[in-house]
């Protein structure tokens, strides 16, 4: 069978890569794809993302299902179209999608199922905002209300700071529309991890565990990215803390979303801050929900899957995800991203990639913002590469990847050096 998946990214080309793996499937067109996915064997990009295009382009080539990666398609209703066509697509609704693409629509949501998450206000005068601000005090968390590519949310550790991303996001429109509204709300304390399902409207499919690094540098320090590296599993979800997840979050958003009238397919990701203390004491609060994977974290979940997911998602688009199951590799992988000169704020492209390793079965290099220019290689964004390895520990799956990221190189090229820190013992560190 032959399959799309929609996006360009990282994730993009990971899902791609592991649905080529299925001995079923013949061909995954991604659209449009990046300089990875162009030079990937049984992958095949495609030159345009306008949505009557790629309807018209299922119906010719017979696509079996089509999986969307990133967020602003599934915003925009691509799975409304698609289904409309009659045409299969893994992917929420659009007003599904508002979970993600309005911070204070998931907030109310929230706040409406008893779903637990961080106390908060929305705004969209910025006065008010800062009043509240200096109401409540540092620290404190500013997000941007709608889609801003990962970068709309400043975790403020003084008033100063959140009174600065209130007046760029409600004063001189640094966010553009996304920025037209800000949810502030209480900074949570402890660690955070990635929960991440597949749905059919009526069931779950639980991912591998992972964990992300949002900020820029090490030690955690820095401004707040798309995502730095990530790792799975993330040894912090325990099989007891995997099953009060399901039974706080997973489970009453789905029964929620139903309850409203808008039944869920799709991923859903739930961005978790778990508090200190034994598994049945630890705090679970939602910081954000996601409705696709993360990235990078799908990354290192691809790495692991060993069952073909062309099937699970076959499945998955039939309604029958009951029948499906997903094994996983019981090694860690860990995926470091690289990025180019000036990420986040305004990343350069053009410079040229060169030395990157070969892909192996334990270590895979997988693209986001590259492009091919007469058969060159060059960045294309922000996020470059994100290179993951498999390893029998954390530590030998760190050490695999980062001794491929020395290997390449590409100008101004600059990523963190201490991806899996928390999960590392403390004498490694």
């Amino acid at each position: 069978m032959k399959l799309l998946v929609i996006g360009s990214g990282g994730r993009e080309h990971a899902i791609a890569w592991r649905l080529s793996k299925s001995p079923r499937v013949q061909r995954v067109f991604v659209a449009p794809g990046n300089g990875g996915t162009a030079t990937t064997e049984l992958l095949e990009n495609l030159p345009y993302t306008n949505v009557d295009s790629l309807i018209e382009f299922a119906r010719k080539e017979n696509i079996a299902y089509t999986v969307v990666g990133p967020e602003a398609p599934l915003a925009d209703g691509i799975v409304d179209a698609f289904r409309k066509a009659g045409l299969k697509i893994f992917g929420p609704t659009r007003q599904a999608a508002q979970l993600e693409s309005s911070k204070d629509y998931a907030k109310a949501f929230m706040i409406r199922h008893n779903i637990p998450t961080a106390a908060y206000q929305t705004f969209t005068d910025p006065e008010a905002a800062k009043t509240y601000i200096k109401t409540q005090g540092a620290p404190i968390v500013v997000k941007a209300d709608g889609l801003a590519a990962g970068k709309g949310v400043v975790v403020a550790t003084s008033e100063n700071e959140a009174l600065d991303a209130v007046e760029q996001m409600l004063g001189d429109g640094t966010f553009g529309a996304a920025g037209a509204r800000v949810v502030i709300e209480e900074c949570l304390e402890g660690e955070e991890a990635s929960f991440i399902v597949m749905c059919d409207d009526q069931q779950v499919l639980a991912m591998a565990t992972s964990q992300d690094h949002k900020r820029l540098k090490d030690h955690d320090k820095g401004p707040n990215t798309g995502g730095m590296g990530a790792y799975s599993a993330a040894p912090i979800i325990t099989p007891a803390l995997h099953n009060r997840i399901m039974r706080e979050v997973i489970q009453p958003t789905l029964q929620g979303m139903a309850k409203d009238g808008i039944p869920y397919s799709g991923f859903l990701y739930a961005g978790l801050m778990i508090g200190p203390g034994a598994d049945n004491d630890r705090t679970i609060k939602v910081l954000e929900f996601n409705c696709r994977m993360g990235d990078p974290e799908t990354q290192p979940i691809m790495m692991r899957v060993k069952s073909d997911l062309a099937s699970v998602f076959e499945h998955a688009v039939n309604g029958t995800l009951e029948q499906a199951e997903l094994e996983w590799d019981r090694r860690t992988a860990l995926g470091v991203v690289m990025a180019a000169h000036n990420y986040p704020a305004t990343p350069r492209t053009g410079d040229v990639i060169t030395d990157i390793p070969e892909n192996t079965d334990e270590c895979v290099v997988f693209h986001a913002g590259t492009k091919l220019e007469e058969g060159v290689l060059k960045t294309a964004g922000g996020r470059v590469l994100c290179v993951t390895a498999l390893g029998e520990s954390v530590k030998r799956a760190q050490d695999a990847a980062y001794q491929a990221v020395r290997q390449t190189h590409f100008d101004g090229c600059q990523y963190r050096t201490d991806i899996g820190w928390r999960a590392l013992p403390t004498d490694t560190q």
